[in-house]
């Protein structure tokens, strides 16, 4: 599995509409086959910045995705509204297909 984490620092002035902006980017990679996960949260801390979590099936997924028509339109969408460059954290698990259940908490 590829795993990857995108930190996104929106200006302001966008950031209420960031989630709405991204949307059709966000449904067309969630339509990709290798797809396993696409999920956006913001941060709690600072309205301003959104995360951004996402896995594909294999390398040759990922590789799909960034080759798509939507990642070259979501990707210049976002320039338009991003205060600073994305930062990333990319790694590929082995074995992994997807979310594992964490032992430490279990419903009481």
């Amino acid at each position: 599995m590829i795993f990857i984490t995108v930190k996104f620092t929106v200006r302001p002035e966008r950031a209420d509409d960031w989630l709405e902006l991204v949307g059709p980017f966000t449904r067309a990679t969630r339509e990709e086959p290798g797809n396993l996960f696409f999920e956006w949260s913001r941060s709690v801390d600072d309205p301003h910045v959104f995360y951004l979590v996402e896995a594909f099936a294999d390398p040759e997924a990922g590789a799909a995705h960034v080759e798509s028509a939507h990642f070259a339109q979501g990707t210049e969408t976002m320039s338009t509204a991003v205060a600073a460059t994305p930062e990333i954290v990319s790694t590929e698990i082995p074995d992994q297909h997807g979310w594992g259940a964490m032992a430490e908490v279990t419903p009481r």
